[in-house]
């Protein structure tokens, strides 16, 4: 959407779960040393309820004690000592909540000293792997980064950032500000890009990020920044240069054994991160569950009208230009690409970002009549949308985003446009619920997007979300 801040805990969901997996385990182990091997700790009430208690201790003491807080990169005495102070902390707020609730005699005391104990040789190990997994693996790369900088100073940029490199940021190519040498490679890294042609390479490639290393007094790195930030790609730049622009939200941090100064459309918090996440991961899965059941009757209406594959996938744009494949109940025939180059002039919409005619041809079961047949039905009442629940777990997609465009509508898209794309792509979102089907001006539907990125509070995503329910019981196609 912007920037998730590398502050705290946001970048370690992973470190988050595995010590809360790392503590549950010590519970059980302290139960089975303190009652006997076989002894069920789920059967008491008092210790079962404990379980979720511990968890929430454990989540909390993480964020208000920043544990994680470069976690990658401290040394093993660092570890051992952050996670005894981690231990410590959980074991006084378990025997306070206990004594708060006057339940102290419910337990045993040598239960709950060992679970302390237990839980720091556990987590502290733990840990200690995790990170050697990490720094060693070849890890998936989930954001793309451009270094800019000049030709004498590329090679040395490129090894600080990959011998610094904690995050899960890949180098997606290296711009030179001074020569062209497009197509030439620096340290194993290809040259994509110079100062005339970077702005058309982003507009067109997969970017999340920028670092610049040029020359605080460059006009050509102001005209980049502006340029950037105007099509939603955040901006790392030096940490010396003079400040302006206070209308962007900024954030001082490390990218890559450098400290920087990003500038972003939004920059995430680790708590609206986190909440965030939460209510796509929970919300995934009850959509994943009713998309199970949706199938077993909407899969044979559709391929009784029209035999083929259920679902239908397609290649759309998603953050900062990541390309991912989108999945859909079919709700058209097999031939609705071919149909569609002899329907553009029928175009309803005032520009070609967006293709709708009254009565699509191409929808199943349209030959009855407008609003007619399965795959209206389907449309007007969003079911076609819920197969896109399994991207939400994914990662590709939100539930409340703006809508992923096609590769050939972002083909045409001018900087400005380029924006929406700074946030992950959502299965509803603003511009859905305030009147989708009226709204024929493409550049209104960037404006309403832009209104929800720079305005993004998780309150907002739950007034959305509220709104498209009920908007899709009036059938009203929300979604």
């Amino acid at each position: 959407m912007y920037k998730e801040s590398n502050k705290g805990w946001s970048k370690h969901i992973d470190f988050i779960v595995l010590d809360m997996i790392s503590l549950e385990i010590a519970f059980f182990l302290a139960y089975m040393i303190r009652h006997g091997l076989f002894a069920n700790l789920l059967a008491r009430e008092s210790y079962f309820r404990m379980i979720f208690v511990l968890i929430l201790i454990d989540f909390v003491s993480l964020i208000v004690l920043r544990t994680l807080s470069g976690v990658l990169r401290r040394t093993f005495f660092q570890e051992f000592k952050t996670t005894l102070i981690q231990a410590f902390v959980v074991s006084g707020l378990s025997v306070l909540y206990l004594f708060s609730i006057q339940a102290g005699n419910d337990y045993s005391r040598i239960t709950l000293g060992l679970t302390g104990v237990l839980y720091f040789f556990i987590s502290c190990v733990t840990r200690c792997i995790w990170k050697h997994i990490l720094k060693t693996r070849s890890r998936p790369v989930n954001e793309s980064l451009l270094i800019v900088t000049s030709e004498e100073d590329a090679p040395r940029m490129i090894k600080i950032f990959k011998n610094n490199n904690y995050s899960r940021a890949g180098i997606n190519g290296v711009v030179l500000s001074d020569v062209s040498k497009i197509g030439e490679s620096i340290e194993d890294i290809q040259i994509v890009a110079d100062r005339d042609t970077i702005d058309e390479y982003i507009l067109y490639n997969w970017v999340d990020e920028i670092l610049i290393g040029i020359p605080v007094d460059s006009d050509f790195q102001d005209h980049l920044q502006r340029s950037c930030l105007e099509m939603g790609i955040t901006v790392h730049q030096s940490l010396i240069e003079n400040l302006h622009s206070d209308e962007i939200k900024r954030n001082i941090e490390t990218v890559g054994g450098y400290t920087v100064i990003t500038r972003s459309i939004r920059i995430l918090t680790p708590v609206e991160l986190f909440f965030k996440r939460f209510m796509d991961i929970f919300g995934g899965i009850v959509g994943c569950m009713i998309t199970g059941i949706l199938f077993v009757f909407i899969g044979p209406a559709i391929y009784i009208a029209s035999p083929g594959p259920i679902f239908f996938s397609q290649e759309r744009v998603g953050k900062n230009g990541k390309i991912f494949k989108m999945y859909k109940f079919r709700s058209m025939y097999l031939d609705a690409e071919e149909r569609l180059k002899d329907l553009l002039d029928q175009n309803e919409r005032e520009d070609n970002y967006m293709f709708k005619i009254e009565n699509d041809p191409r929808i199943i079961g349209s030959e009855k009549g407008p609003g007619k047949g399965i795959g209206n039905f389907i449309r007007r009442t969003s079911i076609d949308e819920f197969p896109q629940f399994f991207n939400v777990i994914m990662g590709d997609m939100s539930i409340i985003g703006t809508r992923p465009p096609l590769i050939s509508e972002v083909a045409s898209y001018k900087n400005r446009h380029r924006a929406r794309l700074a946030t992950k792509p959502g299965i509803t979102g603003l511009w859905q619920v305030s009147g989708r089907s009226n709204i024929t001006d493409f550049e209104e539907v960037v404006d309403l997007d832009m209104e929800y990125i720079e305005n993004w509070s998780f309150a907002l995503d739950i007034k959305i979300l509220f709104k498209t329910v009920l908007q899709i019981f009036k059938h009203e196609g929300a979604v």
